[in-house]
């Protein structure tokens, strides 16, 4: 305490004795507060952009390396792991939360996605995050974005086939929280595998100089991949998910013996013999450029992609195969 109760006086002396315009007076502030949080690991909460462009430029300023999580809140053990990777990786940790409503083709959908934002402060204090952006709609679509962007092939199948208009949402926001937290490096998990290649391909192409992490999906004990969606389900619903990821894991044993095709339709059908669940597509895809593979003979990286149906609500989840 003794080192802040100098750096107390010492802002007190600046303050009040040599500088009197405002640049000086809000440059000295932001600098101030920002090394006090810093060292007290307080978390700052700020919604507007403005705001956390200038305190993040005066951190890079001083050479500190920034690591951002992009998150719609509810937070879990899953976007947590994230932040800790963030932690060993940069000096400063950058999260925000903001429920998108472009990226949304479903309007109910939207409305039900959970917002509990007093109780991720909490998490996020548990984990030593150093900013919360939490932006209003206005805040980040002032006016309507009209942008469009070309994924090639990437959002021709499975997320992109079945919820159009879905990644160019991702894109927009995305692009938008890029510009202005403008991170060293961005952490994605691996749950959301399709969503992971977008968001690669348009920070190459819109040439953002951002390091994508994507990093290994967290799981319940039972299997069920960590969603914010799972508190939605019901207590009857939750028993019967877990089918889900044990479907995927005997389909890597099945694959052995049987081809894509039949190992496709093994997993289908065996997930929909539960009436509580109903696949929407299961694909097992080349996992660089997502197109569907027809024979494990072809040399690529191969992951099975799924979404599935629990009463109103969709869970997706992916599995590697081996070559």
């Amino acid at each position: 305490m003794l080192i802040i109760n100098k750096l107390l006086l010492a802002y007190n002396l600046v303050d009040n004795k040599y500088f009197y315009s405002f640049f000086f007076k809000t440059l000295i502030h932001i600098t101030f507060i920002s090394y006090i949080c810093a060292i007290l690991k307080v978390m700052k909460i700020v919604s507007n952009r403005s705001d956390l462009i200038q305190e993040l430029n005066l951190l890079r300023q001083l050479g500190k390396t920034i690591g951002f999580v992009p998150t719609m809140g509810a937070l879990h053990e899953g976007h947590l792991s994230l932040m800790r990777y963030s932690n060993d990786q940069n000096d400063i940790t950058v999260v925000s939360i903001f429920v998108n409503p472009t990226q949304f083709n479903d309007k109910k959908d939207y409305q039900r996605y959970p917002r509990i934002l007093d109780e991720d402060i909490k998490k996020l204090e548990s984990v030593s995050c150093d900013f919360l952006f939490t932006p209003s709609e206005h805040e980040m679509y002032p006016v309507k974005d009209t942008r469009e962007f070309d994924f090639g092939n990437l959002d021709k199948v499975m997320e992109g086939k079945f919820r159009p208009g879905h990644f160019q949402g991702v894109a927009l926001i995305v692009s938008k929280l890029f510009e202005i937290v403008n991170p060293d490096f961005a952490y994605f998990g691996e749950k959301d595998f399709q969503q992971v290649a977008i968001i690669k391909h348009i920070t190459k192409k819109l040439d953002f100089p951002v390091e994508i992490i994507s990093c290994p999906i967290l799981r319940e004990t039972d299997g069920l991949a960590m969603s914010s969606r799972n508190m939605l389900l019901s207590i009857e619903e939750r028993k019967h998910v877990p089918l889900i990821f044990k479907t995927l894991q005997e389909a890597q044993q099945k694959a052995k013996n049987l081809s894509v095709d039949e190992t496709k339709n093994w997993v289908v059908c065996t997930i929909n013999n539960d009436s509580f669940l109903k696949v929407e597509y299961f694909e097992i895809v080349d996992e660089t450029n997502l197109q569907p593979i027809n024979k494990w003979e072809q040399k690529t990286g191969k992951v099975g992609c799924i979404a599935v149906h629990v009463g109103n609500i969709r869970l997706i989840d992916n599995i590697r195969f081996n070559s």
